[in-house]
């Protein structure tokens, strides 16, 4: 097997993953040596039977950054920081038992959300994105669209005031791309967080904020406060590339054509097959081992960092052995993780009730709704971790707004 460490980095993240693992795959076997930005070395796991081995056992493979063996070449404006940090008080890196109680905490609050709240509130904000251009007859689905209305939504649940979703936006997205201003919108991110702590404190509510804060388990403001930022992250971003992917796939493959005249059926099934076959989540960092062992035939060191490859493992041949889309109720892919660290239930319920919604609420409102451009011409953001359209220019008929606001 080749030993050439390969850049988590470049083109072909955006224009051909699928190739691009498969090439891996071939060269290196289940788990492949790759550099992130700086020269910084890790692994990527590939297999989907590896990355269970992986996530399956937290204590050989411990969520604890600390144990990283690339602290002392890492620099402090280091952009992948936001991503993969250190003594980070938030739950992804808490582990053992302030783990499990952690996630209660974090699952009580989100299944307390009314789900009819939910739903209505998805709606209502959908209705409202829609109102801003459906009379042009013409829109970009992904900017003014799918990368609003997750945001809106969960800033409504967490207890943020109306005003608040665009500049949560911009920043969620900064911190997640882990480019030059990742840094900067992770501190705004931060701010606003403490700022609504500090309000629900004063004046509690009905919201997500307020119930972490009166959960039994004493959790700081801290604490709370980081782990409400991992939870609007991870709940953001990957739902817009959940709406736009499925909706690219809707416009783009005869097979969903129907759907655009009225099937509504095949909504779920687009959104199923996307999280097997263009998931939003690539790539996950990580795990790191806690001291020598083997995985999928490599060394690993103490310390090593490990990446989960969700996408590469979702097209496993091992497990893809006849190699067809999967668009019926087959949910054994790895889009929202797996083991004790797994996005909770009530987070996944909760982002796809918002792409769901957000979909169909677009298609109910804008029938014949279609591409403004060529499928080919379509392009990903340049990201290896979360793949998703930087457009999705569209046409339709115009329609009156019909108003009304939350």
């Amino acid at each position: 097997m080749s030993e050439s460490f390969m850049p988590l980095s470049g083109p072909r993240f955006q224009t051909d993953p699928v190739r691009l693992y498969r090439e891996m795959r071939r060269d290196n076997g289940s788990v492949a040596p790759v550099v992130l930005d700086g020269d910084v070395p890790a692994w990527l796991i590939l297999g989907y039977r590896e990355l269970h081995q992986v996530t399956n056992d937290p204590v050989l493979f411990s969520r604890d950054s600390d144990l990283w063996n690339q602290w002392e070449h890492i620099p402090d404006d280091w952009p992948l920081l936001p991503m993969i940090g250190r003594k980070q008080p938030s739950i992804l890196y808490t582990v053992g038992e302030r783990h499990t109680v952690r996630a209660a905490m974090i699952s009580n609050a989100l299944e307390a959300v009314d789900p009819f709240a939910l739903k209505r509130y998805a709606e209502e904000y959908a209705d409202e994105l829609i109102d801003g251009f459906c009379s042009t007859g013409a829109t970009d689905i992904i900017a003014e669209y799918a990368m609003r209305l997750p945001a809106r939504v969960l800033a409504k649940l967490y207890g943020f005031g109306d005003d608040v979703g665009g500049p949560l936006v911009g920043a969620l997205n900064d911190m997640i791309d882990g480019r030059e201003r990742a840094l900067a919108g992770q501190q705004y991110l931060a701010e606003s967080m403490f700022g609504l702590l500090a309000e629900k404190h004063a004046e509690p509510g009905d919201d997500v904020a307020s119930r972490m804060l009166q959960d039994p388990g004493g959790f700081t403001d801290e604490e709370v406060a980081q782990d409400l930022m991992v939870m609007m992250a991870a709940g953001h971003q990957p739902t817009a590339d959940w709406i736009g992917n499925s909706l690219r796939l809707m416009l783009t493959d005869d097979r969903f054509a129907a759907s655009l005249s009225g099937g509504r059926h095949s909504v779920g099934e687009a959104m199923n097959e996307v999280l097997w076959e263009d998931t939003p989540t690539q790539n996950v960092a990580g795990r790191w081992a806690s001291r020598d062992t083997h995985l999928g035939g490599r060394h690993i060191r103490a310390g090593d960092l490990l990446l989960l490859g969700i996408a590469a493992a979702n097209g496993d041949p091992q497990v893809r052995t006849d190699g067809s889309s999967l668009t019926g109720g087959n949910n054994a892919f790895l889009s929202f993780g797996h083991g004790e660290h797994r996005c909770p239930f009530p987070a996944q319920e909760t982002a796809e009730v918002i792409a769901r919604t957000g979909i169909e609420v677009l298609l109910d409102r804008l029938p014949d709704v279609d591409l403004a451009v060529p499928a080919e011409k379509l392009t990903r953001r340049p990201s290896p971790w979360l793949r998703g359209l930087t457009d999705l220019p569209v046409h339709f008929t115009p329609t009156p707004a019909i108003g009304g606001r939350i």
